[in-house]
């Protein structure tokens, strides 16, 4: 059977988003790149067509991660007026929604940990994944006036919120970690929107 010319990169692309899913559902210990391939509709013997290891394709994987977190928020940033754009992410992020949605949210709350533990070039990808995030955040708050330091504050506490949030038991004590943190950073950065 003939393929087209884009076959080969549809297929990969597909395979790395399963590969991205199940990373922020399990950690990449826990995946197997049988299960992988067979949610992405292949053979466990296609996998070395398109990558040369596990770890390429975890690699790889958080690549895709970010993309994903940042075209489901990118309506986000087109939106102009500094604190608008501030405050929609705040919302977003610090959601019940975005805490419940482990295989398709942000990789830095479920995953931080993971790769804190992981060789130096999965640490690096992680890493520019980070600083893309923060180098958003850093644009409307430097318009606010704010250095460039402060993304990263910002940034952590945003992780730090839906990663505790995630980890509890207490559904109650897990929502009111989501809404004190919000309410903690709408102050700190005057997001309050007028009745």
């Amino acid at each position: 059977m003939r393929y087209s010319s884009g076959h080969r990169a549809e297929t990969r692309e597909r395979v790395l988003k399963e590969a991205a899913k199940e990373i922020r559902a399990k950690g990449p210990d826990n995946v197997a790149v049988a299960g992988i391939m067979a949610r992405a509709g292949l053979t466990h013997g296609g996998f070395y067509a398109h990558f040369p290891s596990k770890d390429a394709l975890v690699g790889e994987a958080i690549g895709t991660m970010f993309a994903d977190a940042r075209a489901r928020t990118e309506r986000i940033d087109a939106a102009g007026d500094p604190k608008a754009v501030l405050r929609a992410y705040i919302d977003f992020y610090l959601s019940s929604a975005h805490r419940d949605s482990r295989d398709r949210g942000c990789p830095l709350p479920t995953l931080s940990g993971d790769f804190a533990r992981s060789e130096p070039a999965t640490r690096d990808r992680f890493g520019a994944g980070v600083v893309g995030i923060a180098s958003r955040l850093a644009v409307p708050l430097a318009t606010l006036g704010y250095a460039e330091a402060e993304s990263h504050a910002l940034l952590a506490q945003l992780v730090g919120g839906v990663a505790l949030a995630r980890a509890v038991g207490d559904p109650a004590l897990s929502d009111a970690l989501l809404v004190d943190t919000h309410a903690s950073i709408v102050a700190r950065y005057g997001l309050e929107i007028a009745p």
